[in-house]
């Protein structure tokens, strides 16, 4: 069983800097692959971010590529995300997922889900 918890969430001006933290249980933390996702009103919970267990596979929505950064900390089992020039499309509520088996953009490979934290970007 794993648990998630997230973090870091908050209003931001558009341009500015959030870092989201995700901090796991579970003793087999290591060999799961992590992932972000997010969801806006009234739409789906799409793919932003996942990396696998050593790190060694990342991938990224094109959406956030060259503007988020995924990262995990293996001692701390935190899984991070670093949002760089946030843009009011970005506001969501961003939730945190692990995957027993293989790092995936599809949101069916995730058993273990976060609650979210929001992420609100002004224009």
């Amino acid at each position: 069983q794993v648990q998630l918890v997230e973090s870091g969430g908050g209003l931001v001006q558009a341009g500015g800097s959030l870092r989201l933290s995700c901090a796991a249980s579970g003793r087999t933390f290591r060999s799961y692959g992590m992932a972000w996702f997010r969801q806006a009103p009234g739409k789906e919970r799409d793919f932003v971010a996942a990396i696998s267990g050593v790190g060694s596979i990342i991938y990224y929505a094109d959406s956030v590529k060259g503007r988020f950064t995924i990262s995990r900390d293996t001692a701390k089992t935190t899984v991070y995300l670093q949002m760089n020039s946030l843009k009011p499309e970005d506001t969501a509520v961003y939730y945190c997922a692990a995957s027993a088996s293989y790092v995936s953009r599809n949101r069916d490979a995730y058993d273990y889900w976060g609650q979210g934290t929001q992420v609100t970007v002004s224009s």
